[in-house]
């Protein structure tokens, strides 16, 4: 039986959440990217809690024209929001969860986008 991209990419991700855990010093960056928008959220696996989220339907990000940007330019937008958000919560260093996607185009830009607002991984 052919498995399905999506059925792929969710054992990835089972695979790499065996070896990352994110804990109240390090909390996790779990990206989800779907066809039209993406999503970061920093989360503390220990007590089970989303600390910040951002994603490309958040209002901070809406207004900015961003029916005139690339996919590749709101995934950076929402990289800098969530790190912002991060910085803000008192979190400077987190553990990068890319969720059983491939470390390019969206996925990367986010991950440049936290790193050039402040967050370290």
């Amino acid at each position: 039986m052919k498995r399905t991209s999506r059925e792929l990419r969710i054992r990835r991700h089972r695979r790499i959440r065996k070896r990352i855990h994110g804990i109240t010093v390090r909390p996790r960056l779990c990206v989800f990217r779907s066809n039209t928008h993406i999503y970061a959220q920093v989360i503390d696996d220990t007590a089970g809690r989303t600390l910040v989220a951002a994603s490309t339907l958040d209002k901070d990000l809406r207004g900015n024209g961003q029916a005139d940007q690339s996919k590749i330019e709101q995934a950076q937008a929402v990289g800098q929001l969530v790190a912002q958000r991060a910085l803000d919560a008192g979190i400077t260093q987190v553990v990068f969860d890319r969720g059983g996607f491939k470390y390019h185009g969206r996925v990367k830009a986010l991950a440049e986008g936290a790193r050039k607002a402040g967050l370290t991984f």
